[in-house]
């Protein structure tokens, strides 16, 4: 990351119940022999990605909040439901681990739209991948390829009849400080959802 920027990125934040089902499940993961092996989000930071931005010049900061609450304002509140589970990308070795999104991503993709086209002009560059809703819950960095199978696999099965569903109602910008311990997000600009 370039020396003085900041690592933004804009999300739906999820409430403390969907966070409280979500740690839940997880956390039957990581009792398992297997539960070691992933690098798990910490619980407080999960959240459902819009757009990441990356490194920001500070001097640009302000008017990212101003596109991501112009792009934003106005739009309705929507119902997530989130199921399943799953890994990616596909193919030899798995990343990354994450729970389903059954309802909402229609509207995230259109959140993800929006604000791709606000911050765009600002210099931070279209997202070229497709956008694929999801909620991240684990990263498989350090795992050999058995091992990252083997705990996608648990993480599915411990997913296959669970469901949690809340109301998105905000949009937020944050900004990542990385470090010693896990990762802390601050909010920089809320967006409430009518």
């Amino acid at each position: 990351m370039r020396e003085g920027a900041e690592r933004l990125f804009v999300a739906v934040p999820l409430p403390a119940d969907a966070v409280a089902a979500c740690a839940s499940l997880v956390d039957t993961v990581r009792a398992g022999p297997l539960g070691q092996v992933p690098r798990w989000v910490d619980v407080p930071n999960l959240h459902l990605t819009v757009r990441f931005l990356g490194a920001t010049p500070p001097g640009h900061v302000t008017a990212v909040g101003e596109a991501v609450r112009a792009a934003v304002a106005g739009r309705p509140a929507f119902d997530v439901v989130l199921a399943g589970a799953g890994s990616f990308p596909g193919g030899r070795k798995p990343r990354t681990l994450w729970l389903g999104i059954e309802q909402g991503a229609d509207a995230l993709g259109e959140l993800a739209r929006a604000v791709d086209g606000a911050v765009a002009p600002l210099g931070s560059p279209s997202d070229t991948r497709a956008y694929r809703p999801h909620l991240t819950v684990a990263r498989l960095d350090a795992s050999s390829i058995a091992d990252g199978h083997a705990i996608a696999d648990a993480l599915r099965t411990a997913a296959a009849a669970w469901r949690t569903s809340f109301v998105a109602r905000e949009v937020v910008l944050f900004r990542s400080h990385l470090g010693a311990g896990p990762p802390r997000h601050e909010r920089l600009e809320t967006v409430p959802l009518a």
